[in-house]
This record gives C-alpha cells, sequence and structure tokens, in this order.
C-alpha cells in the first residue's frame, strides 16, 4: 500500500514510519522539519514543504491510497495569541490541503489526528465517540480539526478521526515532560488529582493505526486510548512507583493556571474516554494496564 504521513518527523510519526514498512508499505514522509536520518533511510519517499500551504508534496497525496495526518504544532506551550494561531493554522489549513488533495478517482483512506480534548471537562461522565465536544480552545480546534478532515467524504474517502488520549512511551511522549520532575521528588498530582486522564501507550497507538488502515470498517470519530483512563491521583501514584519515587509535590490548581495560563485550565480538564469503537471493531490493546505501559515507556 501506498502511505503518506504528514507530521511524519514527530514522537508518533518516526514510529509509524517503522511499524508500516516492516510491514511491507510504501511510505511517503511529508514534514517541515527533516526526519532523523535512521528513519530517513526508510521510506520511500521524504518530503519537506509546510503543508499549510500548497504545494508540491500534494503531488504525493493524490497517488496514496492511505494518508494518515499528524500535523499540528506541540501544545505544551503558554498559549499566547500567536501561539494558539499556529496550533490552530498547523492543523486546520494541513488538512484542508490533505483534503483538497486526495484523488477524485481511486478508494483512499484519511486517517486524521484529532484528540480527546474534543470533549472538553466532563467530569466523570464516560465518554464514548457518540458525546458532543466540549466548548473551550482545543475543543474548538478539534471540532473544526475533524470537520476538514470529513469534507473528504465528498471525494468517498473514507475517514477517520483519531481522538488521542496522552501519548507515553520511551524516548518522548508526555512522559519526557514529567520523568524529570519526578526523578528530582518534586513530582505528583495538578490540582485536585480527581480530574480523569485518558492515556495510551505509543505501541498500542501506532498499532492501533495500522489496525485502522487495515479495517476498512471503522469509519468517523475513533477514541484512541486506553480501556482503562484513570484519575490523575492515581497516574501520579503509579507513574511514582515504576520511578521508585515519591509523589507528595501536588501542584494547586491557581499555580499551575499562574504558570502555565490557559494551557493550566486544560491540565486540569477530566476527560474519562473509552476507546468503544476500536474495541467492537476487535482491537486488542498490548497495555491496557497503566502500570504495565509505564514500565514499558520508562
Amino acid at each position: 500500500m501506498n502511505i503518506v504521513i504528514t507530521g511524519s518527523s514527530g514522537y508518533v510519526g518516526s514510529l509509524l514510519i517503522d511499524a508500516l514498512v516492516e510491514k511491507g508499505h510504501s511510505v511517503t514522509a511529508v514534514d517541515m522539519a527533516p526526519l532523523p536520518q535512521q528513519i530517513d533511510t526508510r521510506v520511500s519517499r521524504s518530503i519537506q514543504a509546510d503543508t499549510t500551504n500548497p504545494g508540491d508534496w500534494q503531488d504525493e497525496v493524490r497517488k496514496a491510497d492511505a494518508v494518515v495526518n499528524l500535523t499540528g504544532k506541540n501544545i505544551f506551550s503558554r498559549w499566547t495569541k500567536k501561539t494558539k494561531k499556529l496550533i490552530y493554522d498547523s492543523r486546520i489549513l494541513t488538512t484542508g490541503n490533505v483534503v483538497d488533495a486526495l484523488s477524485d478517482s481511486k478508494p483512499v483512506s484519511l486517517i486524521s489526528t484529532s484528540a480527546a480534548g474534543y470533549y472538553g471537562d466532563c467530569g466523570d461522565e464516560i465518554l464514548d465517540e457518540s458525546k458532543d465536544a466540549g466548548d473551550d480552545f482545543l475543543a474548538r480546534v478539534c471540532v473544526d480539526w475533524e470537520k476538514e478532515a470529513f469534507k473528504a467524504r465528498t471525494k468517498n474517502a473514507r475517514v477517520v478521526c483519531t481522538r488521542f488520549g496522552v501519548v507515553l512511551g520511551p524516548n518522548g511522549g508526555a512522559l519526557s515532560k514529567m520523568i524529570p520532575a519526578y526523578r528530582m521528588f518534586v513530582g505528583g498530582p495538578l490540582g485536585s488529582g480527581q480530574q480523569w486522564f485518558p492515556w495510551v501507550q505509543i505501541e498500542d497507538l501506532v498499532n492501533a493505526i495500522r489496525f485502522i488502515i487495515d479495517t476498512d470498517e471503522i469509519e468517523g470519530p475513533v477514541n484512541l486510548c486506553s480501556p482503562n483512563p484513570v484519575r490523575n491521583n492515581e497516574f501520579s501514584k503509579t507513574l511514582a512507583n515504576v520511578l521508585n519515587r515519591p509523589a507528595f509535590f501536588r501542584v494547586p490548581a491557581f499555580m499551575l493556571r499562574l504558570a502555565a495560563g490557559e494551557l493550566g485550565d486544560l491540565l486540569l480538564n477530566s476527560q474519562r474516554a473509552v476507546p468503544s469503537r476500536l474495541v467492537s471493531s476487535g482491537y486488542s490493546f498490548k497495555y491496557p494496564g497503566l502500570s504495565e505501559a509505564l514500565e514499558a515507556s520508562v
């Protein structure tokens, strides 16, 4: 299968390339940043391009059997007006350009990233893919992001919007930000710690994307997270145990908001998301439990 990955140089993209190439797929990587050398040698073609703008890179999309759209500016920085525009434009403009480039004359699958942040702050409510969107900044980004992707249905494309949980894995992902604090004995819960924390181990995320590519029956929004979300208190305690460190340094909500601004509110949101469509389609998680997932990720 000829597969194009936009946003290919990031943590998920690099590992997904390896997984797809190992399965015999031809992969074209598209990103503004260059691929790491060890990954670049494995792809069929590597293209550096700003995907928020139309360009020659779209020729590869037209030839694709499947496109995995991972492009998006990292959200983990203080949300200034300029940063919020970059977060929004990197996702919505790229996705629009991908859809514009899709072939009208051949079957194609578009697997486009979204996030569990789609749901906003939902307390203890269990969130399957049928639940409504929230109304904060990230939720509105996700709504518009998915709306752009679903426009590909007018070209008879199969569209799947994967709503990522927090990605856990070695040498990258969320843990690269968390572990240093725990190793320095200043790790702990955020705010009350009662907020639900949707997570996914990187091997499951990559394997689930491969599963979605291969399973034509899957369409629409898909929560790509573990079937066992945990509260932030439990996540902090489990990570501390795995690292053999304490987790007594609780970050008060007001301090988090003071330090991180609007991003601080996002970190306090509660999303008890579950992967109903993925599980009902037959996907089996390698790491359904947090302790095992963290052991494989640190």
